[in-house]
């Protein structure tokens, strides 16, 4: 078999792969308990027990043993909102899912999510994000059109990404309105659906003419978030006596009867809203001191794991994947028995060569020239290890699968050596204005939270900027309660 029937062959798999997958579309990734129940319903109907979650924080589950006319009947529950073409609709992205979980503008409040979101009364073919600059749960630009908070209160930059133009995105001269979003979205893809242009300019213009949107003036450029990816597992105190869950599954299967008893358990709380991430996980917001018991009981029940480490954590792989996975489930053995520190890197494996880049380093398998050929992996990594700044180099090519490791830890070296230098570093706007030269992050060993100086921990009382050695000796993890003892120093 020669080059090219290899290639067209890989291609035919992948569509196969994707036909095989019913996708439910769930709006900034916000869905209420009822809903997820429908959802769930619907998957077991197929005789699936478990769903997955996609990159869009999308909603996914096989349908292979069924035609379109039986799956069309057994779908009518979840109608209006699901579709099975991923190449004709795509799902709408947010930062919905980071509040409470990471640092946020003010202004952008959840009501402000929600109006946006419901002003779409129609199903996008491009792919939409709505995003909060000042966290890093939920990447910048993996869209087509990508609405980008500024510090103006309800006015957002304008990011276009389009794949025939470019994978750097580029910026509208002008910010947009809020409640616009829904309106100029629209009249893009109607533009880029039906008329011809060379450029972004000549698409600017058309979007002009097409439709009048309330505007201002970008009087600043828009500030990167720092490559400081969350940790976002596990039961985490917030203000007023609340928690926040994070949950996440190995092999992003997550169990139907599990979901049914903790969506059962958000109505009986009283919590409205569960929070897809892109990260194959999901978030429950606002659950109060009084039924902390209930849920640690629900878990207990089911075996549910929350102590994963970030090495575990902070990989994205396409849904279905499972060569991806494995792969994945290698490096992470044998980074975990060198005692590897990846805190703040992020990491994707990319089989199958139309995958959307964000993270700071991706492993991207190369196409066989042969059958009998063995795989080789190429290893890039982003401009500052900043996914956001959309700009990859090659590290390694054409490498065999036990070469990864080492070179994934040389890697690691030298994220935390550039971390160093005061040259190299990526804004500061966010952290303290007196950064040290060498900055020591600790880690509690019971729950895994971090204690980062740059942050400090606002729960204890402890204000942005004091080192962990200057902390109080009773100082304890204020997610856990351990005692400062257990903490270990990551970086």
């Amino acid at each position: 078999m020669d080059k090219e029937a290899i290639i067209e062959s890989n291609i035919q798999d992948l569509k196969a792969r994707k036909q095989k997958l019913v996708r439910v579309s769930v709006k900034g990734g916000i869905i209420s308990p009822g809903d997820l129940l429908k959802v769930i319903e619907v998957s077991n109907k197929l005789g699936n027990k478990y769903v997955h979650f996609g990159s869009r924080q999308d909603i996914l589950f096989p349908s292979t043993q069924y035609t379109q006319e039986q799956l069309n009947e057994i779908l009518v529950p979840i109608q209006a909102d699901y579709y099975f073409s991923e190449e004709e609709y795509q799902n709408i992205m947010s930062s919905y899912v980071a509040l409470d979980v990471m640092p946020n503008k003010q202004w952008l409040a959840p009501h402000i999510y929600h109006y946006i979101l419901e002003s779409f009364d129609y199903q996008p073919r491009l792919k939409v994000n709505l995003v909060d600059p000042s966290q890093s749960l939920v990447p910048l630009f993996t869209g087509n059109v990508n609405f980008i908070a500024s510090s103006i209160p309800d006015y957002w930059y304008l990011y276009l990404r389009l794949d025939q133009f470019s994978t750097k995105p580029w910026r509208m001269p002008h910010l947009i309105y809020g409640l616009d979003i829904a309106r100029i979205s629209k009249a893009i893809e109607e533009i880029v659906y039906t008329e011809s242009f060379d450029n972004y300019v000549e698409l600017y213009q058309k979007i002009n003419e097409r439709v009048k949107v309330h505007t201002q003036d970008i009087k600043e450029d828009l500030v990167y978030p720092a490559a400081n990816f969350p940790y976002y597992e596990g039961m985490n105190r917030i203000e007023e006596g609340k928690y926040w869950l994070g949950l996440y599954w190995r092999n992003n299967k997550f169990n139907s009867n599990f979901l049914k008893e903790l969506c059962k358990l958000c109505l009986e709380t009283k919590i409205g809203k569960i929070s897809l991430t892109p990260w194959k996980s999901f978030i429950v917001h606002g659950i109060l001191e009084k039924d902390r018991f209930a849920w640690e009981k629900l878990l207990g029940k089911f075996g549910i794991n929350m102590r994963h480490s970030s090495l575990e954590l902070n990989w994205h792989l396409p849904v279905l994947d499972e060569e991806a996975l494995e792969l994945k489930n290698y490096l992470v053995r044998v980074l975990d028995q060198q005692d590897i520190s990846t805190y703040g890197l992020t990491f994707t494996v990319n089989t199958q060569g139309d995958v959307v880049l964000f993270t700071s380093v991706v492993i991207e398998k190369n196409p066989r020239q042969s059958i009998n050929e063995p795989d080789t992996y190429n290893i890039l990594y982003s401009k500052d290890f900043n996914p956001n700044l959309s700009e990859y180099f090659y590290y390694a090519k054409n490498i065999h699968t036990e070469i990864i490791p080492p070179l994934l830890i040389e890697l690691s070296r030298m994220y935390y050596d550039q971390l160093e230098s005061p040259e190299n570093t990526l804004d500061q706007s966010a952290y303290s204005k007196e950064v040290p030269k060498a900055k020591l992050i600790f880690q509690c060993t019971n729950c895994m939270t971090i204690y980062d100086e740059d942050f400090g921990d606002e729960l204890a009382g402890i204000a942005k900027g004091v080192p962990f050695a200057q902390l109080p000796p009773n100082y304890t993890c204020s997610l856990c309660g351990s005692p400062k003892s257990s903490f270990r120093q990551v970086t």
